[in-house]
């Protein structure tokens, strides 16, 4: 076996006249008896087969624990490709032939970088060379990354049907012998269907497609391209780490024997001349411990290294905010401004535009017969005199045109659709691309294009005086045949999606250096593409106070620990249908506020003498009686007294497995628990962990209730309560 080690046998140190030599990787490289390399870091180790499949281990003190169970299907695992139909897999890495070197990139500074070559049998005129590249880096010792080429070594050219990736087979009885193999806690980030979890316990007839990148049925699409799965010891992740969004699906389904099968599965729009190669994405695998919060922490770290630090949140990111959705769609700004004397009582300093203030979808100009004249500006001035700042709301890169209606509103030609009718995408046969709403799509690859939303965003905020923007509906495009953009791929339009938002980011921070800009993918993950390009997000319309918990601490991993997380409306933490209509009646401020979020509410007020028409909630939902004023006073109270959102998340619980659900924020040197009942109709009752504690004694406190609960020793932090639906508490040291 061949092993070319960059710097093998240097130490650390430094020899007079000479720079200090830099120190040498931890990652080792060993060889496998029977065949197959071993890769150790001192947390992980990751074996490399013949196959090309990659089984990933935690070492967690003399245990080897690992999800990876391929039985008695060699090729369940390892790369693969389709052509003419036909999958090829009889690729064998020459492991006698491996090059072993230092690794180092924009994600670290010390790894190993393997690259392995096989060949498969000419067979029907195709001949392929593959190249298996594995990198595993110093500071992320539990991720291996990977990328695989493929270069036509025939002499005719190779439609490449599909590309199979980062195979794996897992099976939950290898960390727990009394579960059955799918049982298995699992994150799924596609973005493919509204108010779906997006974390699930794994059934046995479990299947998704989790499509990544483009826009998919009804206009959604993008998400994040990782999916994740853990027991109470042990977890693991695919994805990739690419930069801009990638057409692939990560698709996951529970095979006959009840295993769980996961992979990355690309469909390339792509031909290979003699000669050329197609690459796969940077892939990675990641072995953990812990829940979902692990992996998506981090994937967000590694792209941070390859495209630079993300976005801090401004102090106005973390306000309280009240949004005009419970007028609906014809609200006016006598509403919006009749609100303020509650504002003011309840301590809060933002407030939303809700939709429809707006006459026609890409123009963005005030509707005449709800904000005529300047009376936009004015509201904006109005509300700035009371020190209260105002977020626009509007949709990047959508148009309407003269076929179909959103609601009451009947579409007509938009002036920029009438000017510039080529910036559309078009799908495959030709036709206007549409997505959600029946809106038609922008091309983001064109930086007219880019150029027109940031022009839209100085409007906005330098223009009309706007303080922030709330970026709905932000999905992903899809792909674009327009043969007038001459794009060498169809999902340059895909790639380019997150152009735009970095243009509009940009473009708000350049007119006013404290706007914020909140994305919201409406019932979904969100689009990786625009992480890098706001400082604000939202749990994106959730159903029910479980996907506030859960999205607020996907984005704390996404974003950071110290993310400002909108919980959304307080109100839709329960959501009920009666007649057709949507009742929201959730009260539910503590999985808000207790996990780390933002609140935000959509309340009525004052109470009209009759009742306005609306086309979907049901407005006695939302009207602020007399009894909810008591609530919303005590919590937003609680909130600005504590302003938890400000403090670092700490992972410390394992969703899924423990119980209560809990979740941790240490802030200005204290720490601050919320616990949740598993039915939140029942009290519980029983022990709780106060985990993360430093050394010492520690008085814990019931700041909802203001109940002192006593006194708790590091060495022993655990606690008899009994709580109905939360528990948030207050731990500071004696």
């Amino acid at each position: 076996m061949l092993f070319c080690f960059v710097g093998a046998g240097m130490r650390a140190g430094r020899t007079p006249g000479f720079p200090p030599l830099a120190p040498p990787s931890a990652v080792a490289v060993s060889k496998i008896p029977g065949g197959g390399l071993l890769v150790k870091t001192a947390e992980a180790e990751f074996d490399v087969l013949p196959s090309g499949c990659i089984h990933a281990y935690l070492l967690k003190g003399s245990q080897r624990l690992t999800l990876d169970d391929p039985g008695r299907r060699p090729q369940a695992c390892g790369d693969y490709v389709v052509i003419a139909g036909k999958e090829i897999r009889s690729f064998t890495l020459d492991f006698d032939h491996a090059e072993v070197s230092a690794a180092r990139s924009k994600i670290g500074a010390l790894g190993k970088r393997i690259e392995i070559k096989a060949a498969s049998p000419a067979s029907g005129g195709v001949q392929l060379e593959k190249t298996f590249v594995l990198e595993v880096y110093d500071d992320f010792p539990n991720l291996a990354f990977t990328t695989v080429a493929y270069r036509n070594a025939g002499a005719a050219a190779i439609k490449l049907d599909q590309l199979v990736t980062q195979q794996h087979r897992l099976n939950a009885s290898l960390a727990d012998s009394s579960q059955p193999p799918y049982r298995l806690w699992s994150f799924q980030g596609s973005s493919y269907q509204w108010a779906k979890d997006d974390v699930v316990l794994i059934s046995k007839e479990f299947s998704q497609p989790n499509l990544m990148g483009v826009a998919v049925e009804k206009g959604l699409g993008g998400g994040v391209p990782v999916v994740a799965f853990w027991t109470r010891s042990v977890g693991e992740a695919i994805g990739h780490v690419e930069p801009s969004a990638r057409v692939l699906s990560l698709p996951v389904n529970v095979e006959a024997d009840g295993r769980v099968k996961a992979s990355m599965s690309l469909v390339p729009v792509s031909t290979l001349k003699p000669g050329e190669v197609f690459s796969t994405p940077r892939t990675f695998v990641a072995v953990y411990s812990g829940d979902f919060y692990e992996p998506l922490r981090a994937y967000s770290l590694v792209l941070q290294r390859e495209v630079g630090r993300w976005p801090t949140p401004s102090k106005a990111a973390y306000s309280a905010i009240w949004v005009g959705w419970g007028y609906e769609y014809n609200f006016t700004p006598a509403q919006m401004l009749g609100v303020i004397p509650k504002l003011e009582e309840f301590n809060i300093h933002s407030v939303q535009l809700a939709d429809r203030w707006f006459e026609h979808y890409g123009d963005w100009q005030p509707r005449p017969d709800t904000f005529p004249d300047d009376s936009m500006k004015r509201m904006v001035e109005e509300f700035h005199k009371h020190a209260i700042r105002v977020q626009i709301y509007w949709h990047p890169l959508v148009v309407e045109d003269g076929v179909g209606r959103y609601h009451e509103h009947i579409y007509r030609d938009s002036e920029v659709l009438k000017h510039h009718p080529d910036w559309l995408i078009l799908d495959k046969d030709g036709k206007r691309a549409r997505v959600a709403r029946g809106l038609l799509t922008l091309c983001p690859a064109l930086p007219e294009v880019q150029e027109f939303h940031r022009k839209l965003t100085e409007r906005f905020i330098r223009g009309w005086g706007f303080d922030s923007q709330m970026l709905d509906y932000a999905y992903s495009v899809p792909a674009c045949y327009n043969p007038k953009h001459r794009h060498k791929s169809p999902e340059e339009s895909v790639e380019a999606a997150g152009k735009v938002y970095q243009a509009i980011f940009e473009a708000g921070r350049a007119a006013n250096p404290q706007c914020v800009t909140m994305c919201c993918p409406c019932g979904t993950p969100p689009n990786a593409a625009y992480l890098p390009f706001e400082d604000q997000t939202i749990t994106a319309d959730p159903l029910g106070s479980a996907q506030v918990r859960r999205r607020i601490k996907m984005y704390k991993a996404l974003l950071g620990p110290e993310a400002a997380v909108s919980g959304d409306r307080v109100e839709l933490t329960e959501v009920k249908y009666a007649a057709g209509k949507e009742v929201d009646l959730g009260t539910d401020f503590a999985s808000t506020i207790g996990v780390g979020g933002v609140p935000e509410t959509m309340f009525v007020w004052p109470i009209p003498k009759v009742m306005y028409k609306t086309e979907s909630i049901t407005p006695e939902a939302v009207l602020l009686t007399s009894q909810r004023e008591v609530v919303w006073k005590k919590w937003l109270g609680i909130y600005n007294s504590k302003m938890l959102s400000e403090g670092t998340y700490r992972n410390l619980y394992v969703l899924g497995y423990d119980v209560p659900e809990g979740h941790a924020i240490e802030k200005d040197g204290r720490m601050y628990y919320a616990f949740f009942a598993p039915e939140p109709s029942d009290s519980w009752k029983g022990k709780i962990e106060l985990r993360g504690l430093r050394a010492g004694k520690y008085r814990v406190f019931d700041y909802v209730n203001e109940r002192d609960l006593g006194i708790v020793d590091s060495r022993s932090p655990r606690l008899e309560v009994e709580f109905s639906r939360s528990l948030l508490l207050e731990v500071v040291r004696r």
